[in-house]
């Protein structure tokens, strides 16, 4: 039994197809397929069944699977080990953040990393909350920037900072006579909202409860027209007067539209906010290059305007 063959086994599994997972795996169909039969032989057991076109796990299969995905996460952690042995601020690391904080954080904030470990190289990526969870459970990536709440066993999280929600309109929309918006207000307009999946929609709507009933009773609200969208498209949706819409204040900044386009204004008494985390494997043992991500997210979070431009 090998790592290698746990890796096409747990290939096969996520893709259900035997090219699929060759080609995800990097290696020839056959090399794949003779490799899964040859841990089947020393297991006795059937880990998939076989089928024209369609592949599926065995009840035992899936418990082996689960094993070797334990089995490559120790191996994963070795690898970590000897790293730290050599230099924790001297080897790359992984970082990851969701859609709605990446293209707002990592230019202020890797500056700040390289001036803290100028010799820890990053490899950067952007994803939704459920893409990232597999990939850091998987070691695929060190460590993931996400919004509060965040469970996840075997995964320490560590709070970065909280944002205030504001309002996005064009400048002449009526509702910009206000100097704040009541959630109330919101019900009778069309509010630009994420697609499904993006946990930034979640939090809206848990913030404006009288939005997803309006939701639920209307179909006014154009959300579906940005599916699977990004706040830079709501923000050029909005400025193109489709509606208007509700952004976390470090996504809120609108002088790039220049000539009074677009304004922001701030919700009524308390208002909705997000909570921004770190999140890594208790096992990670780089604990140094931990503390430069949360050191430099701190300060850039230090640095955001109190209301948006």
């Amino acid at each position: 039994m090998t790592l290698t063959e746990l890796r096409y086994i747990i290939a096969l599994q996520e893709t259900g197809h035997f090219g699929k997972a060759a080609e995800q795996c990097h290696v020839s169909q056959p090399t794949l397929s003779v490799a899964i039969k040859k841990l089947e032989d020393e297991l006795e057991v059937c880990l998939f069944e076989r089928n024209r076109g369609q592949v599926t796990t065995t009840p035992i299969g899936e418990r082996i699977i689960a094993q070797a995905r334990h089995v490559l996460e120790q191996a994963e952690h070795i690898r970590e080990l000897a790293e730290l042995g050599r230099d924790p601020l001297g080897s790359p690391l992984s970082l990851g953040a969701i859609h709605t904080v990446g293209p707002y954080l990592y230019p202020r904030a890797i500056p700040q990393i390289r001036e803290l470990a100028p010799q820890m190289s990053l490899y950067i990526e952007e994803n939704m909350t459920a893409v990232l969870r597999e990939r850091l459970r998987s070691g695929k990536l060190d460590a993931i920037i996400i919004a509060l709440p965040f469970n996840e066993p075997e995964v320490v999280t560590q709070p970065l900072y909280e944002e205030p929600f504001v309002v996005l309109l064009p400048s002449d929309h009526p509702l910009a006579a206000k100097p704040t918006i009541d959630h109330n207000d919101l019900t009778q307009q069309d509010v630009l909202l994420l697609g499904e999946g993006h946990c930034f929609r979640d939090q809206v709507l848990d913030a404006c409860p009288g939005l997803r009933q309006h939701m639920a009773k209307s179909d006014r609200l154009l959300q579906s027209v940005v599916e699977g969208s990004s706040l830079e498209t709501l923000k050029h949706m909005v400025a193109s007067k489709l509606g208007i819409s509700i952004l976390p204040l470090s996504a809120a900044q609108i002088g790039t539209y220049g000539g009074g386009l677009l304004c922001t204004r701030p919700f009524a008494g308390t208002p909705p906010t997000r909570q921004i985390a770190l999140a890594w494997r208790a096992s990670f043992p780089r604990h140094q290059a931990i503390d430069v991500i949360s050191r430099a997210v701190k300060q850039i979070s230090a640095q955001l305007p109190a209301t948006a431009a």
